[in-house]
């Protein structure tokens, strides 16, 4: 078997999917994107694609190993996003060649089904409550909120009170029964983030996501020392490497690569490894569309230390049996490859040109640039 093709196709809102076509017939998709950096992706898959065709893509290692030590500037977002995308399609063909699930080659699955967290929004505390009371009737055992508004270096009583009252508006919803995570998405300062942390702790988080900005690991451990939150990070690191300084300062409990960044499926499974034995949970993160989620369900259908899936959509209007969730929880798939079936016609009615670009944040009182 034999690479013979690879396309990019960027559909709405701001997802890219990757098709890789073999000369025996079988196709195999994965998710190569950075958010606001698509096309970019698409040319570093471009430029990986002469490297690929004519090869094998069973061998996926192999071919993982010479994408990344090919080049003598390795890893990095755009990098490991192009791998990530690529190694996916062909963890698809390799399932499908064999008609198993690619969870079943990583060693079989460890549960019955996984357990899913949706995301909520609401800027104010009464949004906030009504839509967290709409997903837990809906059955979900577990949610995610971010924070709400830009921040400096420090921040008011009120700036805190505000994010306060909409945590406590989220708990009062969902009772004591169902997680809730927190996502400060690296937009605080430390000294910030350990002054809220402490505010929050009385509502008892599953997690605070991305505390700070990842760069500094040294200031990650001194936030997860001033709170009993668990610390939770990940999304912006990349492969293995990336996540051995955090296990060995123990600066996070909860590890959350993401499959369409880290490097891919089994690179997913390594960092997993790593974590376990630190005694550190593994929750996939995943804005993104439904192929990094099967990609992601299939791996965590096989980790033992799996918390819970992140997702932003099922697949509806992309695959042609979209993933159905019941009472918080998704059936493992017992389809080929990554178990699912990509509706190629849906597709051409959402194709754009991959243009979606992160939000630029200033503040208001004198138009410094914010972290979004």
């Amino acid at each position: 078997m034999r690479i013979t093709k690879i396309e990019i196709f960027h559909v709405k809102p701001r997802f890219s999917f990757l098709k890789m076509s073999t000369d025996e017939g079988l196709v195999g998709w994965g998710e190569a994107i950075v958010e606001g950096r698509s096309r970019t992706v698409e040319m570093a898959v471009k430029e990986f694609e002469p490297h690929l065709i004519g090869q094998d893509p069973r061998r996926i290692e192999h071919l993982w190993q010479a994408m990344y030590r090919g080049t003598f500037y390795r890893g990095g977002p755009i990098l490991s996003s192009a791998i990530s995308g690529i190694e996916q399609a062909m963890w698809d063909i390799l399932g499908k060649s064999l008609g198993v699930p690619v969870y079943q080659l990583l060693g079989g699955a460890v549960r019955n089904r996984i357990r899913m967290y949706k995301g909520i929004g609401g800027s104010s505390a009464d949004e906030a409550y009504a839509n967290a009371k709409e997903w837990r009737e809906k059955g979900f055992t577990m949610m995610k909120t971010g924070i709400d508004q830009m921040a400096h270096v420090m921040e008011t009583p009120a700036w805190i009170n505000h994010e306060v009252a909409r945590i406590e508006a989220i708990r009062d919803a969902i009772g004591p029964n169902c997680d809730l995570g927190i996502d400060f998405h690296g937009r605080v300062s430390p000294a910030l983030a350990i002054r809220l942390a402490k505010e929050l702790e009385r509502f008892h988080p599953i997690f605070i996501e991305e505390p700070c900005l990842p760069e500094n690991v040294d200031t990650l451990v001194t936030i997860a020392r001033s709170t009993t939150i668990p610390i939770a990070t990940g999304e912006r690191l990349f492969t293995k490497w990336a996540f051995r300084e955090i296990l060995e300062k123990q600066a996070a409990a909860i590890l959350q690569p993401d499959l369409a960044h880290c490097g891919g499926i089994m690179e997913g499974k390594k960092i997993a490894a790593m974590a376990e034995a630190y005694y550190c949970g593994f929750a996939p993160h995943n804005p993104l569309g439904p192929i990094n989620l099967a990609a992601s369900v299939q791996l965590s259908a096989n980790v033992p230390n799996f918390l819970a899936q992140e997702h932003a959509t099922l697949g509806e209007g992309y695959l042609k049996t979209p993933f159905i969730v019941k009472d918080g929880y998704l059936e493992i798939p017992t389809a080929p490859g990554l178990g699912i079936e990509v509706d190629e016609d849906a597709l051409h009615d959402q194709r754009y040109d991959g243009d979606w670009d992160t939000p630029r944040w200033f503040h208001e009182d004198d138009g410094s640039v914010a972290d979004w």
